[in-house]
């Protein structure tokens, strides 16, 4: 069932208005009412832009974050910034990987093209993801706020600890209600023969994205509900202030953090069948593979810890029975929800090569953002591994820096998805097409960048190097200084990826105003989205496009083909 127009009378290619999507201001006029517009729009193009403009920001502010934590570990024997600011570097880290940069780099990407995949007019409950954004942006202005005034896990000022709790409350709000907006919209607001069995995968990862959040994020809000009040009266029950992290740290930390890249890999299984062509073969099989990823979720609300393997550190032998289905017992929930989202991932990854397959006489039709989404998910698949090695106990990683290498593989490996997104869909967001001869080389600079802020740390980790909360930045093994200048290394050029992608982003859209506009697909696109024109109106169809496959551009194309073979045939028996 859908809530959009779904007479018989719809046609199946819209064309386009020349609108430019951007509501009432160029009615009103000036820039004020621009500002206006923008900041109360219900066009969901406009509010998943606020969201990633936002996840930005936070990404360049984290990575600021990271270089000055990482300056501190380079002389480990002294310390560089003030001692008493680090704890709050800290939790600006914590807080600046997750609510920062993951989520609303994937939350916005989610409400700008899901709408547009699925063939809608609008986002469901459109005023409601608006509102999350101002949650998510408020809580995040607060905990900086916060941080910045003695708050936080380590801060000394009960009032702004108790200000950081609220803060970490309202973006998780915000999150939530984006994502009842996404959810709503996948299971609601598809066009006419658009089937659960149709819908694009990126749009189905931002359903199992949505839902995962339904989860997780009321789980948290009730833990930093019982976190306040016992803050606030008592510090009793849950260890005040160094309690947060204990009770509620679950969702800053693995396998939880695996939810927030998801749609990674539907971004994957949606841009690989553009580089032959081809149509996907057995969607159900990449659909399973996109819901197992899903399973991390049941981790943050079970909130699940590490454990012992059954055959190691304890003398535990299998004759010794009781012992052995104790651990067992231990085993099997930590396998299924550490392995399971693993299972998941190789499985696109499979489809994903089945797909790009080259057959013969084919040409590829290679793209930056590709390569971007190919990089990024590389690299969250290297954190979910690694991820499994952290979480046994008998390998001592905990408390040491692995934990952070494996966030920062996952969290920039989720912004150069992002950026790949960003790419791809441009013409259709803002009109504009960012050059691959500029693009492609800051993926390759990213993923270099961040496979050096992770992987110095995961050897560190094994070198048994503390992490920031047990005293990492006071240490005299010099044979660790490597790693951390190859670490801090990494994250500049984190940092240099980061702004000259936005740079690029700016000089394009300068570049691309032109009367004569973009192609509406320039890609080669397969799906409903680029039957529309680009930029998207603002109610992004002119008519209600009917699908009637799962590759709707494709066929339209493959149509297109066919009728001018048929003229070119007939013009030539006319000839003669």
């Amino acid at each position: 069932m859908t809530t959009i127009e779904t007479s018989s009378d719809a046609v199946a290619v819209g064309a386009a208005d020349g609108s430019t999507g951007e509501g009432a201001a160029s009615r009103l006029g000036g820039p004020l009412a621009t500002i206006v517009d923008w900041l109360t729009s219900a066009d969901h193009k406009i509010i998943g832009r606020l969201f990633v403009g936002g996840g930005a920001l936070g990404l360049l502010g984290t990575i600021v974050v990271n270089i000055v934590l990482a300056v501190e570990r380079t002389d480990g024997d002294s310390v560089v910034t003030d001692r008493a600011a680090l704890a709050q570097l800290i939790d600006a880290q914590r807080i600046g990987f997750v609510f920062g940069a993951a989520l609303p780099l994937v939350t916005g990407l989610c409400l700008a093209v899901v709408p547009l995949q699925l063939g809608a007019r609008s986002l469901a409950f459109a005023r409601l993801a608006m509102l999350g954004f101002w949650l998510w942006f408020g809580g995040l202005v607060v905990s900086i706020v916060a941080l910045a005034r003695d708050g936080g896990t380590l801060g000394g000022d009960p009032d702004m600890v108790e200000l950081f709790i609220g803060s970490m409350a309202l973006m998780a709000l915000g999150t939530l209600a984006a994502a009842v907006s996404i959810g709503t919209s996948v299971l609601t607001t598809r066009a006419p023969g658009m089937t659960m069995r149709r819908v694009p995968f990126f749009s189905w990862s931002a359903l199992v994205y949505a839902l995962c959040l339904l989860l997780v994020m009321p789980v948290l809000f009730g833990t930093l509900i019982y976190l306040f009040v016992d803050h606030r009266y008592s510090r009793i029950g849950f260890g005040g202030n160094e309690g947060i992290y204990d009770w509620a740290g679950w969702i800053l930390t693995q396998p939880t953090t695996f939810v927030f890249a998801i749609p990674v890999f539907g971004l994957l299984a949606g841009l690989a069948p553009l580089l032959f062509g081809v149509r996907t073969p057995a969607r159900g099989v990449m659909f399973g593979g996109l819901t197992l990823i899903g399973v991390a979720a049941l981790a943050g609300v079970t909130q699940l810890g590490s454990i012992d393997l059954p055959w190691a550190g304890s003398g535990l032998s299998i004759g010794d029975s009781d012992d052995f289905e104790e651990k067992l017992r231990d085993v099997l929930p930590w396998a299924f929800f550490n392995l399971l989202p693993i299972l998941g991932v190789l499985i696109v990854f499979v489809m994903t090569l089945v797909v790009i397959k080259p057959t013969k006489g084919a040409r590829p039709n290679a793209s930056a953002a590709m390569l971007f989404v190919f990089v990024g998910a590389d690299l969250v698949f290297l954190a979910m591994l690694a991820s499994v090695l952290e979480s046994i106990d008998d390998l001592a990683l905990q408390g040491t820096v692995f934990e952070e290498g494996v966030i920062a593989a996952l969290v920039y490996g989720i912004a150069l998805a992002a950026m790949g997104g960003v790419v791809h869909w441009a013409p259709k967001l803002t009109g504009q097409v960012i050059p691959a001869g500029k693009s492609a080389p800051l993926a390759l600079l990213g993923g270099a960048g961040a496979l050096l802020a992770s992987v110095p740390y995961f050897v560190a980790g094994f070198l048994d190097q503390p992490d920031l909360f047990s005293g990492g930045w006071l240490y005299d093994d010099s044979d660790l200084v490597v790693w951390n200048v190859l670490a801090l290394v990494g994250q500049a050029l984190m940092a240099l990826t980061a702004l000259g992608f936005l740079a690029l982003h700016f000089q394009s859209r300068r570049d691309d105003r032109s009367e004569d506009g973009i192609e509406d697909d320039p890609w080669g696109g397969q799906t409903v989205e680029w039957l529309t024109s680009s930029p998207a109106p603002a109610d992004n169809f002119v008519e209600v496009p009917v699908v009637t496959s799962a590759e709707p551009a494709l066929d339209v194309a493959a149509g297109r083909s066919a009728a001018g073979g048929s003229a070119a045939n007939g013009s030539a028996r006319g000839d003669r």
